[in-house]
């Protein structure tokens, strides 16, 4: 619990540029989502590596399908 009150602590006193408000429950939903994952990478958890495994494919698809249709759908993009 000490390591949450540390972590929203930091998070309070950090300046944001933009106008946006966080509520400190959206903060604490925040904190907890991080640590949640940080702990299951210490733990070497199988749901943690399938769910970075298959960050990897997505982003390794995106890059895929980008290149294969960004000369035919740039001209569409500047209209």
């Amino acid at each position: 619990m000490d390591s949450i009150d540390i972590y929203l602590n930091d998070l309070h006193e950090g300046k944001k540029t933009s106008i946006s408000r966080t509520s400190r429950s959206t903060k604490i939903k925040r904190a907890t989502g991080q640590l949640a994952s940080v702990a299951a990478r210490k733990k070497n958890d199988s749901l943690y590596r399938n769910m970075i495994k298959y960050r990897d494919l997505y982003y390794k698809y995106k890059e895929m399908i980008h290149k294969k249709y960004s000369s035919r759908v740039r001209s569409k993009a500047r209209r």
